[in-house]
């Protein structure tokens, strides 16, 4: 099946490294420096359109646009507004505004703004505008030029989404954004009358359309820039990758096929690489390695048939010190004071888990135990009770876990890997355990090293878990929480 399976070989991987890495240089370069560019007419933009607005915001009356935002604030004009604008009637406006005294300023105004805007080749549009609070959704149009009709003077219009919470009280950072209307950049200037009062805003539209056309074109060519540059590079990377890795690597892999060896075959019989490579590289250093490799196989094989006598003899001393090393084995890895495993044995034991973990042993479970008060034990009565103090702790955690190994790993540290029974009863041990201690420290009659105290904490084994350590340490962190929580009921000092 493994033999079927289609192979990525280096040289496709150095292909696909070649175009990934020049095309990420060729593009990325690109990018830089169009987006630098970008930003440098973004930035013209905004400038031309602030500026606009700031200019014109100086030509215009202040006073009277307070006058004029006044009259068509009012529910009065509304009316008259919408039924001009239904109608399509200007005159009434006019006769409006002339009553009121505002048609002549009005007239002024609107031409001076007009001129200004024919002026200027870039402004697609030029307007005044009062803008609505600062929780507003609408604006109401004070002014814009002749293209529009007068009763468009007091129109409310819902408020673009990027203004939404503008603070209009001063000048309004310009904005570029794509609406109804095209590509805009758009900036609006302050007003004020002649208390210093804000009244408005002169509103500003730059047109971008014509730029962000050539903008999408530049970027098109930036990507068939990249694409192109990266085939030519990839081209001449092909031929010298092949020339250098590819083809010595093939000849490579076709000759080690070909070695069979066996002790009865000559070196040439075996097939042994016969390729004189003088290269000072990498594959020069790989073919002396595998040709040296082959000769000692060889030699190996030669050999093996002499070694057969000597073996058997090896093998008998060999099986008479294990037979002493097992009863060595057995002290090297119990605790001296305890009898249970000691830390040698638990990391035996944790790298045997992980050597099965996932195929073998799919549940377990870490429980970590950390005796309480042993420093106060050994500091008051000394370590001959601190000693008896471990062991009696030690046995209420074996009488609990009985089919379950128990390593002690510190000097006041408990391990039990909860296996069988005891895993699936784990709850019901660790509620026992925790419950034994319990009950033996709250005999204040017998002498404290008979008080048996500890924290416990465990954890489970999930298929997340990389390793016996991480359980390990979601167990010991399980135990600290623990340990904190008897510190805090048993008002203890924090080195117990």
């Amino acid at each position: 099946m493994e033999q079927n399976k289609k192979r990525f070989s280096i040289g496709e991987k150095m292909y696909l490294f070649v175009i990934l890495t020049v095309f990420a240089a060729a593009f990325g370069a690109a990018m830089i420096t169009y987006l630098i560019n970008v930003g440098k007419i973004d930035r013209y933009f905004k400038s031309l359109a602030m500026d606009s607005a700031t200019n014109f915001s100086a030509f215009v009356d202040g006073d009277f646009l307070t006058e004029l935002a006044k009259v068509a604030e009012s529910d009065e004009f509304q009316k008259l507004r919408d039924k001009a604008e239904a109608e399509d009637d200007e005159k009434v406006i006019e006769e409006y505004l002339k009553t009121a005294g505002l048609w002549d300023n009005y007239c002024e105004q609107r031409s001076l703004l007009c001129r200004y805007l024919r002026n200027m080749e870039d402004i697609k549009y030029l307007y005044i505008i009062k803008w609505g609070g600062d929780d507003a959704d609408h604006d109401m149009y004070l002014l814009d030029d002749d293209d529009n009709p007068i009763y468009e003077t007091g129109y409310f219009e819902l408020r673009e989404a990027e203004f939404a919470g503008v603070d209009a009280s001063e000048f309004i950072p310009p904005t570029i954004s794509h609406g109804d209307w095209g590509w805009l950049c758009s900036a609006y200037a302050p007003v004020y009358d002649s208390d210093g009062n804000l009244v408005c805003h002169i509103g500003c539209d730059v047109g971008m359309d014509d730029i962000m056309k050539e903008r999408r074109t530049v970027l098109l060519y930036v990507i068939i820039g990249s694409v192109v540059f990266t085939l030519v590079v990839f081209a001449c990377a092909v031929l010298l990758i092949n020339k250098v890795v590819v083809k010595p690597l093939d000849e490579l892999t076709v000759r080690i096929k070909k070695f069979s060896p066996a002790n009865d075959k000559s070196y040439e019989e075996s097939g042994v690489i016969d390729v004189k490579v003088k290269r000072n590289d990498e594959i020069g250093e790989i073919y002396n390695a595998i040709y040296s490799m082959q000769v000692r196989i060889i030699d190996y094989l030669h050999d093996i048939s002499n070694m057969e006598l000597d073996k058997q003899r090896t093998d008998e001393v060999l099986k008479k010190k294990d037979e002493q090393l097992g009863v060595m084995n057995k002290e090297a890895y119990r605790d001296s004071l305890t009898s249970v495993g000691n830390k040698s044995a638990y990391i035996r034991k944790i790298d045997e888990i992980n050597s099965k973990l996932g195929s073998e042993i799919t549940e377990f479970a870490v429980v970590m135990v950390d005796v309480n008060r042993l420093k106060y034990v050994n500091d008051n009565y000394g370590h001959s009770a601190g000693d008896a103090y471990l062991k009696g702790c030690c046995r209420v955690i074996c009488n609990v876990f009985k089919h379950s190994p128990i390593f002690r790993v510190g000097g006041d540290e408990f391990v039990a890997l909860l296996v069988g029974e005891d895993y699936d009863n784990r709850q019901d041990r660790v509620n026992e355990l925790v419950d034994s201690f319990d009950q033996s420290f709250k005999k204040t009659t017998v002498d404290p090293w008979f008080r048996y105290s500890a924290a416990v904490g465990i954890a489970e084994y999930t298929t997340s878990d990389e390793d016996v350590e991480t359980v390990f340490r979601r167990a010991d962190k399980a135990m600290y929480d623990a340990k904190q929580q008897f510190k805090k009921i048993n008002k203890v000092p924090e080195r117990i």
